[in-house]
């Protein structure tokens, strides 16, 4: 079951996107349509990177090598059998989801640091690049190959709205059912697992806790999100393109999302999300200043939000609540 007080965050975040979509198309602005549509896609890898760098410390930082697995795969799949590619997505999510169980294997079988790990995802994630540009008689090379097996016209002309309206919904469900997973795991026992293997390792061995195996299943689940949110970024693209998986197009941004939003909370990967997207826009226009002004504007939250802003925010408010009536005021984490 998922806890009350995350059932009432989940509902008040589809609440406030749900309208989103139908908004914006109203008057036309497909631009800002897929603004929200990346806002979706970077906010389920970032609930993603938070059940296994937050609470397994596993700093995977192959997330774009994820994603693209899951969207070759996928693709590729479909094409070669001839079939919807929506009937090879899963297909695509497991592939993902066996690399980053094995790599998860590999460095808890090893007792690899943070650190380390770290290095060997980046370097499974530089190969992994390179792969999707070698093969080019399969993946088409740095030039790639166009994709629209995941679209949702059926849908889009059974309801009666744009087929890219459809989509951000999909995407939009997507990110609420990572939500409510993520929030059922974490009240799981699974989920306590995970906290004390990431406390201490030999503590929860002599606990009885199969830390391998508890790493594995978290570096599953995480990659197998990554997967499959990486086959629908490429459909919101309409092409798979190995630069859409480079390290700088999603790990850094993913990792900076989920360090501001606010690592092992419920909100902290959406809000994370949101923010630097927002950021990225608003700064648009300062041109070849865009990449220095965001680097300041990202100190200065770091800065001011060292915890990140869901936890600060929650702060804020059991300090509000407490003064107002005359106790400590104590709230869950958000």
């Amino acid at each position: 079951m998922i806890p009350a007080a995350d059932a009432r965050r989940i509902a008040a975040v589809t609440a406030a996107l749900a309208p989103v979509p139908l908004l914006v198309t109203a008057g036309g602005a497909t631009y800002q349509l897929r603004i929200f549509v990346l806002f979706l896609v970077f906010a389920t890898f970032t609930v993603a990177l938070n059940v296994a760098f937050a609470h397994t410390d596993q700093l995977f930082l192959f997330l774009g090598a994820l994603a693209g697995v899951g969207a070759y795969t996928t693709a590729l799949t479909a094409e070669a059998v001839g079939i919807t590619a929506w009937a090879t997505l899963p297909l695509g999510a497991v592939a993902a989801g066996a690399l980053g169980a094995v790599v998860s294997y590999v460095a808890a079988r090893r007792g690899m640091t943070v650190i380390v790990l770290a290095i060997l995802t980046l370097s499974v994630q530089l190969a992994a690049m390179e792969a999707f540009v070698g093969m080019r008689d399969v993946t088409g090379g740095s030039t790639g190959f166009p994709f629209s097996g995941l679209s949702v016209d059926f849908v889009a002309d059974a309801v009666g709205v744009d087929q890219r309206v459809a989509f951000a919904y999909v995407l939009l469900g997507l990110l609420v059912a990572s939500l409510v997973g993520y929030s059922r795991l974490r009240a799981s026992r699974w989920g306590t697992a995970f906290e004390v293997v990431r406390q201490d390792p030999v503590a929860a061995e002599a606990a009885g806790i199969d830390v391998v195996r508890t790493k594995v299943l978290a570096g599953f689940l995480a990659a197998a999100l990554v997967g499959t949110t990486g086959a629908l970024y490429v459909q919101a693209d309409g092409y798979v393109l190995p630069s859409a998986f480079a390290f700088q197009a999603i790990d850094v941004l993913v990792l900076v999302m989920l360090v501001l939003g606010g690592s092992r909370t419920l909100l902290g990967p959406v809000v994370g999300a949101g923010a630097i997207v927002l950021l990225d826009e608003l700064l648009g226009e300062v041109g070849q200043w865009r990449t220095a002004a965001l680097g300041v504007l990202l100190i200065v939250l770091f800065l001011s939000f060292r915890r990140g802003i869901v936890p600060k925010a929650r702060e804020a408010y059991d300090s509000y609540v407490g003064d107002r009536d005359g106790n400590d005021g104590t709230s869950d984490a958000s």
